[in-house]
Formats: structure tokens, C-alpha cells, sequence
């Protein structure tokens, strides 16, 4: 589960899919759009040339959480922007981009384009939030702040929808990372394609929301905007977005920014296990901490903490204990503690959420759980977990039952804080495997760019999900210049808090000046 700040805020404001050696042989990285004589992809200027229509945002929240966020943010304008669902067949079916914008504060230079990260975060919620994150900064007095939900994620049309907001709520929902203890069958992944195509506007729909389309999405974006070229801020799996977009499109790019990057090197089980490690790392952090405090609930030696935990939420797996009025089963436990290990603000809850475990509740951590994936206090979910699931089903190389249950044996050995005690390496099947496509992404990806102008990327050294050294990789890959920021959390620059690394990310979006080499903050 690659997240960002995007999941900061809502971890923190309320008390929002894994992201080992390649498995199979990946897909070539499809052709590069043909440019028409005016620069326009061909075939495609009805969309390139389109005029927005901007109004108020009101309409496009998805439930209360993010309609308050937009209300306090204020002078938000929204539209949805038309693009083919096919751009291989762009006179058939089109889809509707949900898009807001923020005016610049004073006189602009063009526009800032932002990915939260995911995949499946919200960009309409991440740009009303940024603009209050960063209402002094440079940034919002010299770009217009510009977001869009992915294809098929939030407000876009259509979006992608396999349960319900009460399947939600009572755990019913079988989407799979093969990282968890969830067991599937043959039945459950064919009803699993059955429910998200029927409520997603069929099954050529889940086939193109991956993130080549959407990188197409946003050079049509970039130039219905009215700018040149792409100034772009990505974060977490917004990296990955961004270095697909300059893959195709390095002539457009004029600044280009990757905060918490996913290793374009990596194939999705090397990734996956990276990521579980660092959590293990993490949790190893959150626990230091604890055992500075009054009844830390995994005991004074940081050394036996995993132990400990194993003690608390094993007995989870057989025997589920009251949660919020449902129940907190053993991956709920260890899903909202991964939540509040994204950022150290949130280890107070983890430990909070774990001494109720010990009373025999499990309200704290469970709801540690539904803040990540954006519940609001009425009980409507975004469509984050499902946008993120079907968006990596076009993305990840699949992995046979056999390859995901080598992957859990693994994940458990790196980070023994999630083993479940038992064995579950049977029944790790592939939730895409009735998906009637192949993933179109490619590992590796973005090699060998040609004409791409100076990018930056930002990684932190603690950061638990994208580690330090998928951005040293990015960095290389792209020929970027690096930003290392000392510290713990997972990504920095929209969170607005740090003045060291706002001052370098605004004098490298707005002046083009990059870091000098070896540059770092301190987190």
C-alpha cells in the first residue's frame, strides 16, 4: 500500500495494496503517442482542444470528509474534463476527469499539477488540502494549484465500485495485496471481477485505468489548462505516475518533482517485500518510542516488542473482539497499525489502540484503519481501496497462488510483526486473475529517457513504505537530483511543515534551481 501526506491528514485529523526477483516477464512499454504537425497527439485534438467549464466544487465531494476539507479551503473551482477510455480507439468511448483549481495568490507562471499518491488517493481532496497546507508558500503565490481524481478513482466518471459502503464496514471486502492472511478461491476472484466491472461501467473499463492511460489523462490535462509544459508534484505512487508521464511525454515536461518514490527497478514482488520490511522498521521505531513511555503495552525492551505484539493480536486470527460495532479480525489489527506507522504523529494511537486490545476492544486501531481509507463519521467510504486495487491489477505483474504464498512466507520473515502464527500460504491467489486484460505498465519502466529536463526527487531515510534507496534508484534512473531528508515519515513537501525542504522545492518548481549534490534536510 503505497500512501502519501494524503494519508497523513486523514490518520491525523480524525481520533487515506503493496506497494524478490522478477516472476514472470513483463510487457514492452507501449509506443510513444505520434505528435500531429501542431504538436497534438493524432486523432485526438477534439480532446486536446476542449474548453473546461468551471464551477463550484460542492457537487464533487464524495462524502462529508472531504466536502468539509473543500469548504474550508475556499475559492475552489471544479469540471470534469472528457478523455477517450481508449486512446487506441478514441473516437468510441469517452470518461469523464474530475479536476479543481486553486487560483495562484499573486501573478502566476502556469500551473502546478499535483498526484497525492495511492494509487486511488483522491487529487481534488490532496489539492484543497495543499492549499491550506501550503497558504504562505511560494508555490501558491506563483502556480494556479491543479488536481484531478485518476481514471476511476473519487469524483471521476465513471469510478470504480465493487461494495458497498456497508460490506465496507463489516469487513466483506475481499481485495487482496497477497500480503495479508486473506484466502481466496477461484469463486471469490471471479466474483470479485463480476462486482467491480458491474458497478465500475463494465469489464473494458477496469481494463484501462492503469497508469499509462493516466498519464495520457494528464498531458491532455496539461494542455486544456493552457500550459506548454508540465510543472508536476508527485507523491508516493504519484512518483511512479510522473516518471510514466515523462517516459512518454519528456518534451512536455518544465519541472518535474517525486517526493517518496516507488524504484522503477523493482518488479511488484521485490517492491512488495521492500515495503513490508520497512515496516518492519517502522513498527521497530514506533516501539523505541514506546518503551519510553508509562505502560507501553509491548513491554520496556524495544528488543522483544514483536513478541509482544504477536502476544496481543495473534489471538485475533481465531477470535475476533468487538470493534465499532462490527468486529476487529487479525489483518484489521495489523492494516491500522501499517496505517499509523506512515507517520510518527500517529504512534500515540497505535499504542493507545493496542492497550484497548489488551482490555479486550479493538475501536482504536479499527478505526486507525477506516481514517486511512477515508471513511467519514456517517460511515461513507471513498473508493480508495477499490480505485487502488483495480488500478494495480492493470499496473502489477500477477503473481500464481504459489508466487503469492512464497510472497507472504517471505513478508512474514521480514517483518514478523505480521505473521499470523498460523499457516495461510495456501489460498494467496491473484484477486486481478479473471481480469480479462494484462497489466500494460512494464518493469522496469521510465529507462533510458531521452530529453527530459531537470527533475528532482525527495526521499526521506525513515520513510516505512517507499524506502530511502527506491529513491536514490529513481534519482539514477531519471538522472534527477536528490534531496535526502533526515527523518521519519513517508513523503514531505505538500505536508507544508518543513522549511528546509519548502524553500529547495520552490526554488527548483518556480526558478528551475536544483539542489547542490549531496543536499539534505533534516526531517
Amino acid at each position: 500500500m503505497m500512501r502519501s501526506t494524503f494519508a497523513r491528514v486523514l490518520v491525523c485529523v480524525t481520533a487515506a495494496s503493496l506497494v524478490m526477483p522478477l516472476v514472470a516477464c513483463s510487457p514492452a512499454a507501449p509506443d510513444k503517442p505520434s505528435p500531429s504537425p501542431s504538436g497534438t497527439p493524432a486523432g485526438l485534438e477534439s480532446f486536446y482542444n476542449q474548453k473546461l467549464a468551471w464551477e463550484k466544487c460542492d457537487d464533487y465531494a464524495t462524502n462529508e470528509t472531504e466536502s468539509k476539507v473543500f469548504a474550508l479551503s475556499g475559492a475552489l473551482e471544479c469540471t470534469r474534463m472528457n478523455v477517450p477510455l481508449n486512446y487506441d480507439d478514441a473516437a468510441g468511448r469517452t470518461i469523464q476527469i474530475a479536476v479543481m483549481r486553486k487560483p495562484a495568490r499573486g501573478q502566476a507562471i502556469g500551473s502546478l499539477v499535483l498526484n497525492p499518491g495511492g494509487p486511488g488517493g483522491s487529487g481534488l481532496f490532496a489539492a484543497a488540502a495543499s492549499s491550506a497546507t501550503l497558504a504562505t508558500s511560494p508555490l501558491t503565490e506563483r502556480f494556479q494549484l491543479v488536481s484531478f481524481d485518476p481514471r476511476g478513482v473519487g469524483a471521476s466518471v465513471p469510478a470504480i465500485d465493487c461494495y458497498s459502503d456497508d460490506e465496507n464496514d463489516r469487513g466483506a471486502v475481499k481485495l487482496s495485496a497477497q500480503g495479508t492472511t486473506l484466502q481466496l478461491t477461484e469463486q471469490d476472484t471471479r466474483e470479485i471481477f463480476d462486482r467491480c466491472a458491474k458497478g465500475s461501467g463494465g469489464a473494458e473499463m477496469l481494463t484501462h485505468v492503469g497508469t499509462r492511460d493516466t498519464a495520457r489523462d494528464m498531458d491532455v490535462l496539461r494542455a486544456v489548462l493552457g500550459d506548454e509544459k508540465l510543472s508536476f508534484l508527485g507523491q508516493s505512487y504519484g512518483t511512479r505516475l510522473g516518471a510514466v508521464y515523462a517516459e512518454q511525454f519528456p518534451q512536455n515536461v518544465r519541472a518535474m518533482l517525486l517526493d517518496g518514490a516507488i524504484d522503477p527497478q523493482q518488479g511488484t514482488v521485490q517492491r512488495r517485500a521492500s515495503a513490508y520490511a520497512g515496516f518492519q522498521g517502522a513498527f521497530d521505531r514506533m516501539a523505541a518510542f514506546c518503551a519510553t513511555q508509562e505502560s507501553c503495552p509491548l513491554g520496556g525492551d524495544p528488543a522483544k516488542a514483536t513478541q509482544e505484539f504477536q502476544k496481543i493480536v495473534r489471538p485475533l486470527y481465531a477470535t475476533p473482539v468487538p470493534a465499532l460495532g462490527v468486529e476487529l479480525r487479525f489483518d484489521d489489527a495489523v492494516g491500522g497499525v501499517i496505517a499509523g506507522l506512515y507517520t510518527k504523529e500517529a504512534w500515540p494511537r497505535i499504542i493507545n489502540g493496542l492497550t484497548q486490545l489488551q482490555q479486550g476492544r479493538g475501536d482504536e486501531l479499527l478505526q486507525l484503519s477506516r481514517d486511512f481509507s477515508g471513511r467519514d463519521a456517517k460511515g461513507a467510504w471513498t473508493n480508495f481501496a477499490e480505485a487502488n486495487f483495480a488500478i494495480n491489477c492493470m499496473d502489477e505483474e500477477r503473481l500464481s497462488e504459489q508466487e503469492g504464498g512464497r510472497l507472504r512466507t517471505e513478508t512474514f520473515r521480514d517483518a514478523p510483526f505480521m505473521d499470523p502464527g498460523v499457516d495461510v500460504s495456501t489460498g494467496a491467489r491473484e484477486g486481478c486473475e479473471h481480469w480479462p486484460a494484462k497489466p500494460t505498465l512494464g518493469y522496469p519502466y521510465a529507462d533510458n529517457v531521452e530529453g527530459l529536463p531537470n527533475t528532482l526527487v525527495v526521499s526521506i531515510t525513515g520513510d516505512p513504505t517507499t524506502p530511502h534507496a527506491g529513491g536514490i534508484s529513481l534519482a539514477k534512473t531519471l538522472g534527477s537530483a536528490l534531496l535526502t531528508v533526515q527523518g521519519e515519515g513517508h513523503t514531505i513537501v505538500l505536508a507544508g511543515t518543513n522549511p528546509c525542504v519548502l524553500q529547495i522545492a520552490a526554488d527548483y518548481l518556480i526558478n528551475l534551481k536544483l539542489p547542490a549534490e549531496g543536499a539534505t534536510c533534516t526531517g
